[in-house]
């Protein structure tokens, strides 16, 4: 370890500050570009010890569990606290440009929708039980440390006002001192807790689990490894005024306002299309919007989420026919001659975009797509598939949904 005093030039895409020296880039969390710092050097990642010259984007962090003035935060839950709103959405916004460019793309990107505190209705904490006590927060960064939580600002009121609860039902539910996941999603009837990494219960520790769950207040339901243990009233989530109950730990946007954000921009670019198919459809967060338009194919590969898509299909009044496929789009996508019954294609996979599947859409008659991605790179790579292909990108919207990261959500919509 060597220390030494840098100036940051710019953040890197994780948020980190990066400086130049003879031995290449080094690499200094919490810190702001323009900043002169000392730092503890360990080959290309450095610690700050101390800052020489503040950024004036440098701010308090509004969390105490952050670190102390912004500096070599603690809790791994967040990474740009110490960052003023105004540079910070620049900063998101810059790394959707960025990306597009790296893939010849220069479409307008448009302004970030900005998330705010208190909106996250899913939160995936880390847990672990001592001898002394059961730790409920998130890992250190870089670290397996779980720095315990009192508060969270980025969290909902919900599900800050009921962390006794999930401490408790997270003690009940351990089985010994390996650390595992407890994810939280608030939804209309109570907490949905989904608990993995947890080894197989007793019969006596399941019943203890079991009457934990029914003695707190507010808990909907408690899943574990995937199975329901117990459920006092059904999780109920609304997708454009439809109720969903998700499985078990199935996946749901990290927060309603960036939702509605981006199933505002899906149906305006959809329009009046007859027949849409929405790709990596989940449980329904656009498909059952869509239904109010057109008839809608939902293609997902998980058969729980695509089971609770086609109940609240079945069981709402008012909505055009929605029909349901299972189907694994990586190692089969839908192929280009399946594409000529639709006007519109809706795509929102997981991090590894949809490569494949938009080599088949880019040889199709599609007039209108809307592409949804929580990763810039990898849409990036796909828009270029479908720009190469004769699609024309009409608009590109970040969408901030887990405030204070470096991770940014993008709506891009396309024509042909």
């Amino acid at each position: 370890m060597s220390t030494e005093t840098v100036k940051i030039e710019k953040l890197g895409a994780q948020g980190d500050g990066i400086a130049s020296s003879a031995g290449g880039p080094v690499y200094v969390p919490f810190s702001l570009p323009g900043e002169t710092v000392a730092i503890a050097r360990v080959k290309s990642q450095g610690t700050i010890m101390s800052i020489t010259t503040p950024s004036p984007d440098r701010q308090e962090p509004p969390c105490r569990h952050f670190g102390p003035d912004g500096v070599n935060g603690t809790c791994g839950g967040c990474t740009l606290q110490h960052m003023a709103d105004a540079p910070y959405r620049a900063f998101k916004r810059q790394l959707v440009i960025d990306a597009l460019k790296s893939k010849g793309l220069t479409s307008e990107v448009g302004e970030i929708v900005p998330a705010r505190p208190g909106e996250r209705r899913r939160v995936v904490f880390a847990a672990r039980k001592t001898e002394k006590d059961m730790l409920i927060g998130f890992n250190q960064a870089e670290s397996h440390h779980i720095v315990a939580i009192e508060e969270c600002p980025i969290s909902s009121a919900g599900i800050i006002a009921r962390l006794p609860a999930i401490r408790a039902m997270a003690a009940s539910l351990a089985t010994s001192a390996e650390p595992f996941r407890v994810a939280v999603l608030e939804t209309l009837s109570g907490l949905d807790i989904s608990v993995d990494d947890v080894k197989k219960l007793s019969d006596p520790q399941r019943r203890k689990a079991i009457e934990t769950a029914l003695s707190l207040r507010g808990i909907a339901r408690v899943s574990l490894n995937g199975e329901i243990l117990v459920e006092p009233s059904k999780p109920m989530v609304e997708f454009g005024g439809v109720q969903v109950s998700p499985p078990p730990g199935g996946f749901t946007q990290a927060t309603k306002p960036a939702e509605e954000a981006m199933a505002e921009l899906v149906l305006a670019h959809v329009g009046k299309s007859k027949r849409i198919a929405d790709l990596f459809a989940g449980s329904g967060t656009f498909s059952l919007r869509l239904a109010r338009i057109g008839r809608v194919h939902a293609v997902e590969a998980e058969a729980k989420a695509l089971a609770a898509l086609d109940h609240a299909a079945r069981n709402t009044q008012g909505l055009k026919p929605i029909t349901v496929e299972k189907r694994d789009l990586f190692r089969r996508p839908l192929m280009t001659q399946e594409f000529k019954p639709f006007d519109a294609v809706v795509f929102d996979p997981p991090r590894a975009g949809a490569e494949f599947q938009c080599q088949e859409l880019a040889r199709s008659g599609v007039k209108r797509i809307v592409a949804v991605s929580c990763n810039p790179l990898t849409l990036a790579r796909d828009l270029a598939i479908l720009v190469e292909g004769g699609y024309r990108i009409t608009g590109v919207t970040p969408i901030d949904q887990f405030l204070w990261t470096s991770h940014v959500e993008v709506v891009a919509t396309l024509e042909k």
